[in-house]
This record gives C-alpha cells, sequence and structure tokens, in this order.
C-alpha cells in the first residue's frame, strides 16, 4: 500500500490552540501536511475543531492511538480519521432518448 495524504478531525482541544500548538502536538507521530481550524467568519474565533492531514495513513493513526480522548486544560480531546468518500464522475445528467414519438407535443396556451 502507498502512502497518501489522511486527514484527521480533531476537536475538544482549549480554544486558544492555534495551529502552531496543533501542529506540536501531532507532529511527534507522523509528519504533519497541513493544518486547518475551522473559525467563525465573522469573529474569527475558533469553532472549536480543525482538520490536519499527516503525510500518510500509519502517521494518522499514530496519532489517534496516542492523542484521542487525552485531557488537556480540562478539555478532552477527540481525534478521528476522516474517511474519504470515492469520487464519482462529475456527470450529473444522463441524456435521455427519445422513443418513438419524434414530435414534441406542445402544450395549450393559456388566453387571458
Amino acid at each position: 500500500m502507498t502512502d497518501s495524504i489522511t486527514k484527521i478531525f480533531v476537536s475538544g482541544y482549549p480554544q486558544e490552540t492555534d495551529e502552531m500548538g496543533l501542529a506540536q502536538l501531532v507532529s511527534p507521530y507522523g509528519e504533519v501536511s497541513t493544518i486547518k481550524i475551522v473559525r467563525d467568519k465573522i469573529s474569527r474565533k475558533t469553532k472549536g475543531y480543525a482538520f490536519i492531514e499527516m503525510t500518510s495513513r500509519e502517521a494518522a493513526e499514530n496519532v489517534v492511538i496516542a492523542l484521542d480522548s487525552l485531557e488537556i486544560k480540562d478539555k478532552m480531546l477527540t481525534i478521528n480519521i476522516v474517511e474519504e468518500k470515492p469520487t464519482s464522475p462529475p456527470s450529473a445528467y444522463k441524456k435521455v432518448e427519445r422513443t418513438t414519438n419524434s414530435e414534441k407535443k406542445k402544450r395549450p396556451r393559456l388566453n387571458r
């Protein structure tokens, strides 16, 4: 199996934690690719959860094993691996073939 980027969901960390703090927390277990703390668009306060991309599945699993349910400053971390849904082809519409009658029926107009 080849290594690829694996995303983990992190919640329950203290409100004052920033991206650097999360990086320092998880980097001992593997290489971090990106960190995205989800924030309110207006106030820019954290919503209390983040997504971290690890460079390998093994690293992400190590983070979950080591840190899930860990208590930090009276808050309990919740860490899960985000299972990516398989992508489907982008075709949203399928062409429908017309059957027999090639003439279009017109709807009657309402006279007002």
